[in-house]
């Protein structure tokens, strides 16, 4: 390229995003990655529309489900005026855990323990770099993936392991390496990637609240870096809305300086530490909520053991009316779920009074039309 045209170019990239281009990027290789995320944008806008015309009526979801109308019944009787349950526009939060709640957890594992799997053993810049120990927690992600089991502890170490093996890359770049993994197709699912793999009757539910006032965040025990931009192309809400394990960011020239005492300059770029803050995980789910949100949200969702503590925080509200919601994975056929599986969240489901949902039975799909399990060659999704 011309160097007086690339000069250009840069400057106009620069002044449409707001912040200095490095020298060493490639003018056409970031028109091609600006142009690629602006039909991300495009599709994820066009596929929002189509859903908020329907999402009002939750359409995606059997009519005479207990768990659709007990949403329904709650969301109007928050939002009457009138009613002895209103609840403020300002005061309407709800929380949603991301992986079997929001998302596929079984595709064949959760997401970002599929990306640092690929990151090791796959990605051809970095695998021959990995340590011997990265190498050992891969083979123990295939080792989740072929058993189910994951090792006491195991989700706290793959998170440090994960922020370990993308230091140093800047948080535009890690940005864009998830967007491309996430557009790799599903390993366990014909007609659609793996960033696809939403549940499409909860993003109506996301749609639906949104509709009626509700502020809406995932809570996350990825990392937040990771969940933002899985949900950019795929969900229905700014990345500012999610709440996740926290990774350290720090200026590309910062060295060893603390952040308290180093100045950030106009040639500086926010890369990633490569070391874990926080492990958002029970608990910590409830102090990041109460940190990044500031007020006790009254709606919440979740999937599993792991969101009783969220879910606990949520309904001890006092302020207003409160409910709760669990997503029980018990679709064999549309997904890879189980009755076994789903039956202990059906127990702390009736035992709390809390409202679950049945995959298998109150969603007249799960992922969208034309997508069917590579195990099953007699119906679609």
């Amino acid at each position: 390229m011309d160097k007086e045209y690339s000069g250009i170019l840069r400057r106009k990239i620069s002044e449409i995003l707001g912040e200095p281009i490095d020298d060493s990027v490639d003018a056409d290789d970031l028109m091609f990655d600006l142009g690629l995320r602006y039909l991300r944008k495009m599709a994820a806008d066009k596929k929002k529309r189509v859903n908020r015309k329907k999402a009002h009526q939750l359409s995606l979801w059997v009519d005479e489900a207990a768990s659709k109308q007990a949403l329904v019944a709650y969301v109007d009787a928050v939002t009457n005026r009138k009613g002895p349950d209103y609840i403020p526009k300002k005061d309407r939060i709800a929380v949603f855990d991301l992986d079997g709640t929001l998302y596929c957890e079984s595709d064949p594992t959760w997401f970002d323990f599929m990306l640092y799997k690929h990151r090791i053993q796959e990605d051809e810049a970095y695998r021959d770099k990995a340590s011997d120990y990265e190498k050992q927690i891969a083979e123990t992600v295939q080792s989740v993936i072929d058993t189910g089991v994951v090792p006491a502890g195991f989700e706290v170490e793959i998170g440090s392991c994960i922020a370990h093996a993308f230091a140093g890359m800047s948080v535009r770049e890690f940005a864009r390496y998830v967007r491309d993994y996430a557009e790799r197709p599903s390993p366990g699912y014909d007609g659609m990637t793996i960033g696809e793999a939403f549940y499409q009757p909860m993003v109506q539910v996301i749609d639906y609240l949104q509709d009626h006032g509700f502020t809406v965040y995932v809570c996350s025990g990825s990392d937040r870096l990771v969940v933002r931009a899985l949900v950019e192309g795929g969900l229905i809400l700014a990345s500012r809305y999610v709440i996740g394990t926290e990774e350290l960011i720090s200026a590309n020239n910062q060295g060893d300086t603390p952040g308290a005492e180093y100045v950030f300059g106009s040639g500086d770029e926010l890369v990633l530490s490569g070391k874990i803050a926080n492990k958002n995980l029970k608990m910590t789910k409830v102090s990041m909520i109460a940190e990044q949100v500031g007020q006790c949200p009254v709606l919440s969702f979740g999937n599993s053991a792991g969101d009783i503590s969220m879910t606990n925080y949520v309904m001890g509200n006092e302020q207003y009316r409160t409910a709760a919601f669990f997503v029980c994975c018990d679709d064999e056929a549309r997904e890879s779920g189980s009755p076994q599986k789903a039956q202990p969240v059906y127990d702390f489901c009736a035992k709390n009074g809390w409202v679950p949902i049945s995959m298998k039975n109150d969603w007249l799909t799960v992922f969208g039309e034309g997508v069917t399990k590579k195990d099953r060659t007699d119906g679609q999704q």
